[in-house]
């Protein structure tokens, strides 16, 4: 999440290998706990969009560079998008719009 989106670690909270606490750009903060036998509904998925489908392609860019498996990114009802595996077993989703003259 830091090197990827733009999060940091929030110092004043606690963090350690059962929790995080991140905080994004504008100030959003992410709080993610580690759990024994989760159960995710089927299509749970955390998404971030990105401004430009120029961020979604760099994005790819930069987890390919560091060994994620992350498919080519898709036009789908007007925005470019990819989903792939995170650490932890859960689904991560990068998206932008593409605008009006190239949606689907």
């Amino acid at each position: 999440m830091e090197t990827f989106f733009g999060f940091s670690r929030t110092p004043d909270m606690p963090m350690n290998e059962h929790m995080a606490f991140l905080r994004g750009p504008d100030g959003f903060l992410l709080s993610m706990f580690r759990a024994q036998d989760v159960a995710y509904p089927k299509s749970f998925h955390v998404g971030f969009l990105q401004d430009t489908p120029e961020q979604v392609l760099a994005v790819r860019e930069r987890l390919l560079a560091a060994g994620f498996t992350v498919p080519e990114p898709q036009r789908n009802h007007g925005r470019l998008t990819f989903y792939f595996d995170a650490p932890g077993g859960f689904v991560i989703e990068v998206e932008s719009f593409l605008g009006d003259t190239d949606s689907d």
